[in-house]
């Protein structure tokens, strides 16, 4: 089942250490066949107030997706991103393509 690795982050600062974990996160991903989905982006707000940005990055599987995570490549240039950016992140599961809404009260 298709892994997601979620971040909403609020307050990002942006400056050295922001760019170089952007330039570094692509090849991270790559060995772990993952790949961003959703990368912040403008928002079309329909209800409620969502602030900040939504970060969402698709893998094979949780398999994949906690091990990105946990690689040596990751963990590098991890501190970049915790220093300057406040949010919360995420591993969530998809749903196959047959589910339906009220799959959930099984």
């Amino acid at each position: 089942m298709t892994c997601y690795a979620v971040g909403h982050l609020r307050e990002v600062a942006m400056g050295p250490d922001i760019v170089a974990y952007l330039e570094g996160i692509d090849a991270t991903l790559a060995p772990f066949h993952g790949h961003f989905i959703i990368h912040g982006g403008e928002k079309h707000q329909l209800e409620g107030a969502f602030a900040g940005d939504l970060i969402v990055i698709a893998f094979p599987d949780r398999e994949h997706a906690e091990a990105w995570y946990a690689s040596p490549a990751y963990r590098t240039i991890l501190p970049l991103r915790l220093n300057k950016a406040v949010g919360d992140v995420f591993l969530i599961e998809g749903v196959g393509e047959g589910h339906k809404a009220t799959d959930v009260l099984l």
